[in-house]
Parts: C-alpha cells; sequence; structure tokens
C-alpha cells in the first residue's frame, strides 16, 4: 500500500477507520443510497462505468449496482480492511488500495463520484484532489458533501483538524471552466423513509469533447492482491 502523507491519511487508514467500516454497513443505509442516487443521477442517463474515490465497503457502489447493473464499478480506499471488504464483491482488480492522492490513471469513467470524503481531506491538499476527480472522468462527476459557502473547520468525534466544510463544487466549476452544473439538492438526516446525512450533491458535467473508446482499466502498481 502507497504510504500516507498527511495526518488525515493516517487517520482514516488507522483504527478510526476500521471503526467506521461497522459503523456504515445496513440494509437500510442501502436503501436510503437507492433513493438518494436516483435522485442525484437523473439527469445524467445511463451510466456504463463509475469509479468512486473514498469508496470504504461500497455501500454507494452496491447501490449503483442495482441501479445500473450493466456497469462496471471501481473503488479507490485507502482503509486495508474497507478495501478488502470491497474487493469480495467488486473484485480486486476493481479495487486500488491507498490515498485519492497516490491513484493514478490514463483512463476516464463516465461517472466519478465523492460522497463525504472532501470533508476529510485537509484544504492543502483539496486542489490534488480535484485534479484526480477530473481527470478520471469522462462526462460526469458527482460531488455529495458538507457544505458551507466559506471554509470552516469543525470538530469531529473528539477530533480537531479531521473535518472541513466549504463549497467544494463551486471551487471546481471555479477550476475547470468546462464543468457545467447540471443539478444540485439536499439530503436530510430527518428524511423518515430514507435519511442520509445533511449533505449536499452536485452534478457536474464535462462538457469538452469525449473519447467513447476509452476504456476503464487502472495503470499503478498499488492493488489488492488477490
Amino acid at each position: 500500500m502507497t504510504e500516507s502523507r498527511t495526518p488525515q491519511e493516517d487517520f482514516w487508514k488507522g483504527t478510526f477507520g476500521d471503526a467506521y467500516i461497522a459503523r456504515n454497513q445496513s440494509q437500510e443505509l442501502l436503501a436510503a443510497n437507492l433513493s438518494f442516487f436516483s435522485r442525484c443521477l437523473v439527469q445524467a442517463g445511463s451510466i456504463g462505468s463509475c469509479i468512486e474515490f473514498g469508496a470504504n465497503v461500497g455501500m454507494n457502489l452496491r447501490a449503483l449496482q442495482f441501479l445500473y447493473p450493466k456497469a462496471t464499478l471501481k473503488g479507490v480506499e485507502i482503509n486495508a480492511q474497507a478495501a478488502s471488504i470491497l474487493a469480495q464483491w467488486l473484485g480486486a482488480e476493481h479495487v486500488f488500495v491507498g490515498p485519492i492522492s497516490a491513484f493514478e490513471t490514463d483512463e476516464t469513467l463516465d461517472l466519478v463520484l465523492i460522497k463525504g470524503v472532501l470533508i476529510h481531506i485537509h484544504p492543502d491538499h483539496l486542489n490534488e484532489i480535484y485534479s484526480r476527480l477530473y481527470d478520471t472522468s469522462r462526462q460526469w462527476i458527482l460531488i455529495a458533501e458538507y457544505y458551507n459557502p466559506v471554509p470552516v473547520m469543525i470538530p469531529y468525534r473528539g477530533h480537531n483538524d479531521r473535518l472541513f466544510k466549504r463549497d467544494f463544487a463551486g471551487e471546481m466549476l471555479d477550476r475547470y471552466p468546462d464543468l457545467k452544473l447540471v443539478d444540485y439538492g439536499f439530503a436530510y438526516h430527518r428524511d423518515q423513509a430514507f435519511p442520509q446525512d445533511d449533505i449536499n450533491w452536485f452534478l457536474l458535467e464535462k462538457v469538452r469533447d469525449r473519447s467513447p473508446l476509452a476504456d476503464t482499466h487502472f495503470v499503478g502498481s498499488d492493488r489488492i492482491k488477490a
């Protein structure tokens, strides 16, 4: 596994990241995710391939598998235990284990997803992560994060410098002029049927020319061994 470079990466690689796994697996969460992505992606039409940055054990990707059963799904995950669980059903060849900053590929996928992950990236490293999202997307980028109009740090389960809120989608729109905001919305934790964390979501489209022939194979050495 690629070595982490920040305290935030160490945080999610270690025991806190391991404990997160147990808190985030349930049929109720899967149902909520199905409802969530059905709303977020209504404007995207058919999705043939998707990669999630910070996939954990794949609760988001499992929902997308129901919605797009023929789609190729891939994940990037820093926590080895979570990545191992993800690989058991997704396939080891579709899982990159390591920090997002270490992921490299020349290929693009229809949809790039990041949900509840940018908030845990140190602000000094966000531009690098934005580049990964943009470069890996063939057409769509779905960002689902805590929103704040100005950058703020919020204590997270007793820890400082582990959760940062800001306008992530707005920063990407400013950084990449060929990105267009197609849709956006809010998921509320008091939704009586399908609650999510209080997150804002933004569906961005890359409007420049795209190559329809690009495949979706990883290049790089950091993969889970079968």
